[in-house]
């Protein structure tokens, strides 16, 4: 079997290496200067709701050694936070052991006969692993958990991402030994109240902003005039909610405004940075918001602003 492997494997490598380079790589990696390899099959669920404790990142992998899989005894699953959004502070990367898989919980009712098993880890198992919380001061949807994984061979010998090289972590092998699960959040059910301002009076010129409930989506926009406004209604047990901005020929003209369901302030987008703003005296633009976020320092809004780019908005309030 091994052999039948190593010669498959050198005809896959003959592009980027001649036969005699190919055989040693592949050697390195089926005997003793690698070790071992955990093969990604497929990405299940790149994806960790904080809203939602028994959300799971999912990854389906096929485990290999110069024995075709018979020196697995476990693996190791491992976590840490990676905190992408440094404007709500800096919480420190810390790996935290979450649990091991034994070798018996993988199959060798596989393609070749090599151990293969979907692993995962849900957001309660990467909260109680490393103690932080899902609160805003601690993370935000964009940051993200990453997922490790190192397999420990009968022998006493162990293998994971510090101990993948470039021959292993690309191309047929495809192993990192680790993952990047993306934070989301579920938001927050009620009524989303939206202002939609044009600076010049004669309405947006494009198809506004797209917002989607799951697989629901409408469009909203101002149609003409200077202001439309609307409410957005998000039900219970909403898993995604979505404000993609079109763009618009004259975006310096674009204001929107969204409160949330308590009636607080949730987002005050411009479609050029406020000093590129066009304001004509047929237009319009919220005013009062405007003195709260650029004007009054003590204002608990002050500097709440984003420059809306084209896509995407970061309109987000998760689920308690």
């Amino acid at each position: 079997m091994k052999n039948i492997l190593k010669l498959l494997f050198a005809l896959l490598f003959v592009v980027n290496f001649s036969c005699h380079d190919s055989e040693n790589v592949i050697d390195g990696v089926l005997d003793n200067e690698v070790g071992a390899v955990l093969r990604t099959i497929s990405l299940d669920n790149g994806i960790l709701n904080s809203s939602d404790p028994a959300s799971e990142f999912l990854v389906t992998v096929e485990y290999q050694d110069e024995a075709d899989g018979a020196l697995l005894s476990e693996v190791r699953v491992s976590t840490y936070f990676r905190d992408l959004s440094p404007d709500n502070g800096t919480t420190p990367e810390s790996a935290a052991y979450v649990y091991s898989v034994p070798a018996s919980d993988f199959t060798t009712d596989t393609p070749h006969g090599l151990p293969r098993a979907q692993l995962g880890v849900t957001t309660a198992q990467v909260l109680e692993a490393t103690g932080l919380t899902t609160g805003p001061d601690v993370m935000l949807p964009g940051d993200s958990f990453v997922i490790q994984f190192e397999v420990v061979l009968t022998d006493g010998r162990a293998f994971g991402p510090s101990s993948a090289g470039s021959s292993v972590t690309g191309g047929f092998f495809a192993s990192p030994f680790q993952y990047s699960a993306l934070l989301t959040c579920s938001p927050e059910p009620g009524d989303y109240y939206v202002q939609m301002y044009d600076g010049y009076g004669d309405g947006w010129q494009s198809t506004g902003i797209e917002v989607c409930i799951d697989d629901n989506c409408e469009n909203i926009l101002v149609t003409s005039g200077n202001y439309e406004d609307t409410t957005i209604s998000v039900p219970e047990g909403t898993g995604v909610l979505s404000w993609n901005w079109a763009g618009d020929s004259y975006p310096d003209e674009v204001f929107v405004v969204v409160y949330a369901p308590d009636g607080s302030l949730l987002f005050f987008g411009t479609g050029n940075p406020p000093e590129g703003m066009s304001l004509y005296t047929n237009g319009a633009y919220p005013e009062a918001v405007w003195a709260e976020v650029f004007g009054d320092e003590t204002s608990p809004n002050y500097g709440n602003h984003v420059d809306m780019s084209v896509g995407l908005q970061p309109i987000t309030l998760c689920a308690q």
